[in-house]
């Protein structure tokens, strides 16, 4: 009667539990998990917890949600996150009891924790302006949900973080007989800081975009217009007080975090050793040398590469050097020129706040051996080097977009391509470095496999 949809990405830590909940809920006869593209384990605990496993070939929330829906055999259809290890005992049937009662066709779960700071700083003041009538909803961007598969099937359902406060809306504009469900007390983290920004301006263009579809005169333009006005002054004196008090801490990856190279590690395991030697000394543009020696990882699955990562030891007191760095109210963050999803891998390992590096490209899974660098590597007008490709670029990026200044940034790394970076940032530390312009450019220099000289020099 019930099919229970849960989308997911790396959550190997809770997705076996979920799968398990909801699969003893009563009436459930079918539990889906919709892969996004995990790099974790996450595919293999939803099967062995019992899970329908489908994986989604475009990343993205909203399609993961469409691809379920598709799947589903049941005519009510609930939606579950992955993250959340316990939900309360009851929230399956409490979110699908009114609607095997005919009382309603859509519920939304409410539940004990304070709201989000994007639901209260965002979502709710402008559904009070565009569509008053949603403001009763006191977590209108809660991701579980329940609803009849007609109705649902309806929907075109958006991507990213705008997807659940889209459904609501679209729903009530289709007249749907909706309603809130206490379900009772759940524990999850809040978005990370560095999240925040791109989550409110998603939730914001969702709930925009819907009112300006709407005939004209449905929403208050002026009520909107006096909205900006307030946000405007509002950032300009928040931008300008935190300019005095955000500092932040960026690490290299290899050989600074991680105790060997990735990429070095890779050909040891993989035998390319030998041919990674030669395509370094072959060409001196670091931008064909870049794709040149991606292509040396091409057939390899994330898995398999991640696998190769893990057994990278990270130094030993990184877990509490990040911990104490964040308590003094730093922002710690990753720049490499390594691969984005080992570096993410790394990011929430050790709970950074962000990671830059470049984008390795898969397809099915496996590495193609194409790889993207992002233009935040690339020289610019602003740029503080005369190199095409350069880790201070990304630095400068970062600068602008957390309005912090490079006087304010720690940068921490082991060879010369950080040269750039540990110069030009405000404090600089050569880590464990074999190259003696870096270690004579760098502010401290750090001799041992530690990163307690960091914690001594900062405040």
């Amino acid at each position: 009667m019930i099919t229970v949809i849960i989308p997911a990405y790396n959550e190997e830590r809770t997705v076996g539990n979920v799968v398990k909940f909801a699969g003893s809920a009563p009436y459930v006869t079918e539990v889906i998990v919709i892969d996004d593209q995990s790099v974790d384990n996450t595919v293999l605990t939803a099967r062995n917890a019992g899970a329908e496993v489908y994986e989604c070939p475009v990343r993205g929330k909203g399609t993961s949600m469409e691809l379920g829906l598709r799947h589903a055999k049941n005519e009510i259809v609930v939606f579950l996150d992955a993250d959340i290890d316990p939900y309360p005992a009851l929230t399956i049937e409490l979110l699908t009891r009114p609607i095997i009662n005919n009382q309603l066709d859509f519920t939304k779960a409410t539940f004990s924790r304070q709201a989000g700071r994007v639901t209260e700083m965002v979502a709710k003041p402008l559904l009070t302006i565009l569509f008053p009538n949603l403001s009763k909803f006191s977590q209108p961007l809660s991701g579980m949900i329940a609803g009849k598969k007609e109705w649902l099937s309806r929907l075109t359902f958006a991507e990213g973080y705008g997807v659940d406060i889209g459904i609501l809306i679209d729903l009530h504009l289709l007249d749907c007989r909706m309603g809130e469900v206490m379900i009772g007390e759940i524990k999850n983290n809040m978005q990370v800081w560095d999240a925040l920004p791109k989550m409110s301006k998603e939730v914001a263009t969702a709930i925009i975009e819907k009112a300006i579809q709407q005939p004209k005169g449905a929403f208050n333009l002026q009520e909107l217009k006096s909205l900006q006005i307030v946000r405007s002054q509002m950032e300009a004196a928040i931008s300008e007080n935190l300019l005095h008090l955000n500092r932040m801490v960026v690490f290299d990856m290899d050989n600074t975090l991680l105790q060997g190279r990735f990429i070095d590690e890779c050909a040891f395991e993989f035998g390319f050793h030998d041919d990674l030697l030669k395509r370094r000394g072959d060409v001196y543009d670091p931008v064909i040398m870049t794709k040149r020696i991606a292509q040396l990882v091409k057939g390899r699955s994330r898995q398999e590469l991640l696998a190769v990562a893990d057994r990278i030891p990270l130094v030993e007191d990184t877990y509490r050097t990040v911990a104490e760095l964040r308590h003094r109210g730093y922002i710690i963050g990753i720049i490499s020129d390594s691969y984005d999803f080992v570096v993410n891998h790394i990011q929430n390992k050790i709970g950074a706040d962000f990671a830059l590096a470049n984008e390795l490209e898969f397809s099915g899974g496996m590495a193609t051996g194409e790889v993207k660098i992002p233009s935040f590597f690339f020289r610019n007008p602003q740029s503080v080097c005369n190199h095409t490709l350069c880790k201070t670029n990304a630095l400068l990026e970062l600068s602008n977009q957390y309005n912090i200044p490079f006087s304010k940034i720690i940068a921490i790394g082991d060879s010369l391509n950080d040269l750039c970076m540990i110069k030009n940032a405000g404090t600089g530390f050569a880590f464990c470095s074999d190259n003696e312009l870096l270690n004579d450019t760098a502010d401290f220099q750090i001799k041992q496999h530690s990163f307690r000289p960091v914690l001594e020099n900062t405040y």
